[in-house]
């Protein structure tokens, strides 16, 4: 028999059987996370099926407050005090508050996250962990609440493509537009329900931020999951925030997939994702002179410390100012990337540049958040989704990466980085 791919390999470990694609398995977990989008209704779904009812293992469950931080109207602001009172009333430590930042982000900084594991959460962007090599996947409120007692779940186990980068690219391209390039070559209907795993010089290359950044947007691919096998670097990482030493999980030589793609990326250039979707993928300079209302930088997909370096240095080199039309909105991913930012002097430059800084969070991902669009709205987003009326009804949405959103920010049209 072949060997085995990554999921294969973790799910055969979690389930103590010789899991194979297309096999149902019982697998433990290791971590069962709930936002509080998503999570009072998985608090509301155990508590009625199972009332008081201790759960599996409280070190194992998490809570993290990104959609509304903090709450803007009544009902979110109630949602979080359920969340807050079955945290209590469970012993449940890890509540990661409103002042924390974007879930998955917050897990990996605090070391819950390692290479090999197995999580579940209420976020369908939770595969995005992936960039890491843990098998996190997003799940309904009953599975979520059934992990919360059992701490075991069945899963189907998916087949696998492996995708091969080869080639070089410079500066202003970037993992935003190496994500849009696979958005833009692959075959939605291959891939869903699939593992992918990526490799090639191209990634093998891309920092923490740039393996997040592609991991994010695996749910836009229809995937189940998005391995990138992390280096010494990304695991030396973990192994601190953990406070042990990590390894890698590997697929065997021989291991069996689906099918295999390989794709050149030399010479990509900056790529923009057009309205209505994300894999609507055309050259930025096709599109340059748009004019545009609303630049977002942030979100699980580039709101990292690299991520608004980038875009603070595009506005200081363009002149340090947003266009008069021009609304900015700036939103670290997490507390640690706020502080990062504070320190190295970002805020200031952002401030002055006429921009927002917000609170840490998921902000302009949908249209809870501040900031949301009129009607007849542009927006360039640095986010992973662009569906129509996602941030308003009848705006249109852009998806681009932190250079070129900044670059826009100053002309007030898409532009591209001078």
């Amino acid at each position: 028999m072949s060997g085995k791919t990554i999921i294969e390999k973790i799910l055969s470990e979690h389930s103590g059987a010789d899991a194979r694609a297309g096999d149902r398995v019982w697998a433990d977990l290791d971590l069962a996370v709930v936002r509080d989008f998503g999570g009072p209704n998985v608090v509301l779904e155990y508590e009625k099926q199972l009332g008081d009812k201790p759960v599996w293992d409280p070190q194992k469950i998490a809570m993290t407050f990104d959609y509304q931080a903090p709450a803007k109207v009544v009902l979110v602001a109630n949602n979080q005090r359920a969340c807050r009172q079955f945290a209590v009333k469970h012993g449940v430590p890890h509540v990661f508050d409103v002042n924390a930042g974007i879930g998955q982000h917050v897990l990996l900084e605090h070391g819950m996250v390692l290479p090999g594991g197995v999580i579940i959460g209420t976020d369908s962007h939770m595969n995005l962990l992936g960039a890491v090599g843990s098998f996190s996947t997003g799940m309904g409120t009953t599975d979520v609440a059934a992990g919360w007692a059992t701490g075991r779940l069945w899963f189907r186990v998916p087949e696998t493509i492996k995708i091969t980068f080869k080639g070089e690219y410079d500066y202003p391209a970037s993992a935003k537009d190496l994500t849009l390039f696979l958005l833009s070559k692959i075959d939605k209907s291959k891939t869903i329900y699939k593992s992918l795993e990526f490799y090639g010089q191209p990634i093998d290359s891309l920092s923490l931020a740039g393996r997040l950044t592609l991991a994010s947007m695996v749910t836009e691919m229809e995937g189940k999951i998005g391995f990138i096998t992390p280096n010494q670097s990304i695991l030396d990482w973990i192994g601190e925030r953990a406070g042990r030493s990590v390894e890698a999980v590997l697929p065997d030589e021989d291991a069996a997939y689906k099918e295999e793609w390989e794709f050149d990326v030399s010479g990509l250039e900056p790529l923009i994702a057009c309205p209505d979707n994300p894999d609507n993928v055309k050259p930025v300079r096709e599109v340059a002179g748009t004019r545009v209302d609303e630049v977002f930088i942030g979100s699980c997909t580039n709101g990292r410390f690299e991520d608004l370096k980038v875009a603070a240095e595009v506005l200081q080199g363009m002149g340090g100012k947003v266009a008069p039309h021009v609304r900015l909105v700036v939103t670290p991913a997490t507390t640690e990337v706020a502080m990062e930012a504070v320190e190295a002097g970002l805020y200031e430059t952002f401030i002055k540049a006429g921009a927002m800084v917000t609170n840490q969070g998921c902000s302009l991902c949908t249209i809870g958040h501040h900031g949301v669009l009129a009607e007849g709205d542009v927006l360039v987003s640095t986010g992973n989704r662009n569906f129509r009326g996602k941030l308003g009804k009848g705006s249109q949405a852009y998806l681009a990466g932190p250079a070129v959103a900044a670059a826009t920010a100053v002309k007030g049209e898409i532009s591209l980085p001078e």
